[in-house]
Parts: structure tokens; C-alpha cells; sequence
């Protein structure tokens, strides 16, 4: 059931990550300002988190999932009336909603790991994660048909797959709402062993006390932020920087469709690892691709082959970091706090890459697309130098 929601999810989601640049420069005509429509998606996921995370940690999965789809379909509606009225505060609070349906993707990564032992926690995770490949792939690439079809139509070609995004959200939470029985979170509290304080650890602020306690889960919780920060960054420019040196809609939406299946088509690999060889060492795999793919995409100019395997990479690094971050964090846990602090973790992950979105925009602007790729390679050396750390302690040895 996961499997079948993540695949429409992912589709969902592709199509706005292809086209939310592209539809904030039309309808505002600066580039400098192309870089809020997806901080807005991200701004709205992080904001979103928890909210969704304190109503799964009271009712469990499967109502978090189902409000998060719901309102990303609400928000693929508002970007289209945002578009057709050019009112760009419209545009960026359809994003913000429609960044919902990314809540709902990466939560049901932690859903995956509610019933099963660390040993395979990896595995379970990376296998959800893969699940979006399909969707994520095929998304950018029916962007440009989709929008065709508008043609003629009040509804811009541009803004157009907007609504197909909100069908896929709509059909991924219909599947969730009648699917998803027993539900994972709530059969694993069941099953786990009752504790007298049990029911104190399920808040937020349990949650951050519980992170701040656990020097195992400082590091989790910065490698899932860092890793998603320097992805969003450099990914979110991209789309303008390719269409500044010639790229029409549909290369631009193969060097997204690449971009992704790095980040989903290779989890299963990254999650055998995490489980096989450690999460440390995985975490260390992720800075390594994602440094490399700053330093490919940030010298290709106009090469856009480069440009591409430069993204491609950066998706591989992103699925390194997310899934060793996410069962490192899970591990490194009680499970019943688990909810709260992977509520906090998505929180943490989406603000920090909507402030990340945000700035990416001005620092391409003022200073190129290359400047953008060293920040975002800058910003893995504190995840570098902690995992080092941690790996030369004796308790670290099994991570």
C-alpha cells in the first residue's frame, strides 16, 4: 500500500519541482524571485510537519497521511487560480499547501519502520523511498504534454499540470484512507512494551528533549537536514540555469528526471548499506556524492551533459544521507517518542532547505550558479566532521 501511494505521490510532486521555478519567473518576470515558489512548497512542507506529526502521534499514520494528500490537492488547485490571476501571494500559498504532498511522502518513509527490527530498518525505509522513483521519473517528463492540453484553454500551458498533480495527491490519499489497515504506528505501540512514562515522551517537546539527549541523533537529525538543504539549494536553480543557457522545457525536464531517479531509483542499494556496513559509513558515502555533485554541476557552464550528471549525482548523495539519516534517527530513539522526533526531523530538513531555496535564488543572481554549488558543498562539512567524530568513539562501532 505504501508502495502504490508513494508512486502517486511521487508524480505529484515531480511535476511541481520541474515547473515551480519557471512559473514564479512568468508571472512575476524576475529570475530573482524564481527561487520562492519552491522555497514556499518547502516552507509549507516544514510548517506542515507538525501539525501532521502531533496528529499521527495521537490518531497514527494513516490520518496524517490522508490531511497531508488532501491539502497538497488543495494547494495543485490554488497555484493554477495563482497563475491565471498572475497574483503571485495566490501562487506562493497554492505552493505552500501543495508542499503537503511532500509531507506525506517523506513520512511514510518512518511508517515503513514502524513494525520492523534495525537490522532491516534500511531496508524498509529505502524500499518506500524507491517507490516514489516511478512517479518522481514519469512526473517532469508528462509536465510539458500535460500542459499542452490546456491549450486554448483560461488555464495557462505552464500552470496546467498543476491539476494533475492534485488528481495524483487526491488518488494517493483515497488509497491511504482505505488501505492502510492495520495502521503501522499504532500496531507497533501495541506491541512494544508498555512504559510508565511512555505516554509523556509523545509530545514535540518530549521529542526535542529526547534529540538533545542522544548525540547519536544530533548527528541523524543534521545529516537529514544538511543532506536535504544542499540538494534543494543547487536543485531548485537548476531548471533557470539551464533555461539561461539554452535548455528548452523538455531537457530541462530529462536533467530533473535523472536528478530524481538518482535520489529514489538507487535507495534499495543505500538501504542495504546503511543496514550491512553501518549508518555511519553510509553517512559518509552521502557528503562524498553530494560534494562531487556541487563540484560537477558548479563548473559545467553550459555543458549541460555535465550539468546533468552533476544532478544525478546529487541524488544519489540525497538518497545516501536520507536514508542512513532517517534509521540512524529511528534507532537512536525510543519508539515512543519516534513520532514526535520524526515530525521534528521533517521540520528541521524543510526549513532549513526553504531557507536554502530561498537564498539560492539571490546567490544566482548576484554571483552565479557556480557560488551556489560551494555554499551547498560548505554546508556538509559540520555532518563531516561530527560523523568523524562519532565513528572514532567505541559506542559507534555498530551504528
Amino acid at each position: 500500500m505504501l508502495v502504490v501511494s508513494q508512486m502517486l505521490g511521487g508524480l505529484g510532486v515531480a511535476i511541481g519541482i520541474a515547473l515551480a521555478p519557471m512559473l514564479a519567473t512568468e508571472v512575476t518576470g524576475s529570475e530573482a524571485l524564481s527561487g520562492l515558489a519552491p522555497t514556499a512548497s518547502v516552507a509549507g512542507t516544514a510548517l506542515l510537519s507538525l501539525p501532521l506529526a502531533a496528529l499521527m502521534t495521537s490518531r497514527g499514520r494513516r490520518p496524517g497521511l490522508v490531511l497531508a494528500y488532501l491539502i497538497g490537492a488543495l494547494g495543485g488547485a490554488l497555484v493554477v487560480l495563482g497563475t491565471m490571476a498572475r497574483s503571485f501571494p495566490l501562487l506562493l500559498l497554492g505552493m505552500a499547501a501543495f508542499g503537503a504532498g511532500s509531507s506525506a511522502n517523506l513520512q511514510a518513509r518512518f511508517a515503513a519502520a514502524d513494525l520492523v527490527g534495525p537490522e532491516r530498518r534500511g531496508r524498509a525505509i529505502s524500499t518506500v523511498v524507491w517507490a516514489t522513483t516511478i512517479g518522481s521519473v514519469v512526473g517532469p517528463n508528462i509536465a510539458a504534454p500535460a500542459g499542452r492540453l490546456f491549450r486554448g484553454s483560461p488555464v495557462p500551458e505552464t500552470a496546467g499540470p498543476y491539476l494533475w498533480s492534485a488528481v495524483a495527491f487526491l488518488a494517493a490519499g483515497v488509497t491511504v484512507a482505505v488501505l492502510l489497515r492495520p495502521d503501522p504506528l499504532l500496531t507497533a505501540r501495541a506491541l512494544a512494551p508498555r512504559s510508565p512514562q511512555g505516554e509523556g515522551k509523545r509530545s514535540l517537546r518530549a521529542g526535542v528533549a529526547v534529540v538533545r539527549e542522544s548525540p547519536m541523533a544530533k548527528l541523524a537529525l543534521g545529516t537529514v537536514t544538511m543532506s536535504h538543504t544542499a540538494m534543494v539549494s543547487i536543485m531548485v536553480m537548476t531548471p533557470v540555469h539551464l533555461g539561461g543557457h539554452g535548455a528548452g522545457l523538455q531537457l530541462i525536464g530529462l536533467v530533473i528526471s535523472g536528478h530524481i531517479a538518482g535520489m529514489y531509483a538507487f535507495s534499495p542499494v543505500m538501504g542495504w548499506l546503511a543496514d550491512r556496513f553501518g549508518r555511519l559509513s553510509v553517512i559518509g558515502l552521502a557528503v562524498g556524492l553530494l560534494s562531487c555533485a556541487a563540484l560537477l554541476a558548479g563548473t559545467a557552464g553550459p555543458r549541460h551533459g555535465q550539468t546533468a550528471l552533476g544532478l544525478f549525482v546529487l541524488g544519489l548523495g540525497w538518497s545516501a544521507g536520507m536514508i542512513a539519516g532517517s534509521a540512524l534517527l529511528t534507532d537512536s530513539v525510543p519508539q515512543e517518542a519516534r513520532a514526535a522526533v520524526q515530525g521534528l526531523s521533517d521540520l528541521t530538513m524543510n526549513a532549513a532547505a526553504g531557507i536554502g531555496g530561498a537564498t539560492a535564488g539571490v546567490i544566482v543572481a548576484q554571483w552565479g550558479y557556480g557560488p551556489l554549488n560551494a555554499v551547498g558543498a560548505a554546508l556538509l562539512l559540520p555532518v563531516a566532521a561530527l560523523a568523524l567524530r562519532r565513528s572514532m568513539k567505541p559506542s559507534a562501532a555498530g551504528a
